[in-house]
């Protein structure tokens, strides 16, 4: 199972890359970032002992 969540976010990681670089307007660019930031820190949050850039979570 944890191969296929690696699978799968590579693919949802490229595919929000080409929308990133296909998108012309800078505050557009800005929602993109929040919404991925958004959502790894919902995925972090929701794995027992991950460790964030911030330091081990509690």
């Amino acid at each position: 199972m944890e191969d296929e969540d690696i699978a799968l976010n590579s693919v949802l990681g490229l595919e929000l890359n080409r929308v990133f670089f296909a998108v012309r307007d800078t505050a557009n660019k800005q929602k993109i970032i929040e919404f991925a930031r958004e959502v790894l820190q919902g995925e972090r949050a929701e794995r027992p002992g991950s460790v964030s850039p911030e330091g081990p979570a509690s």
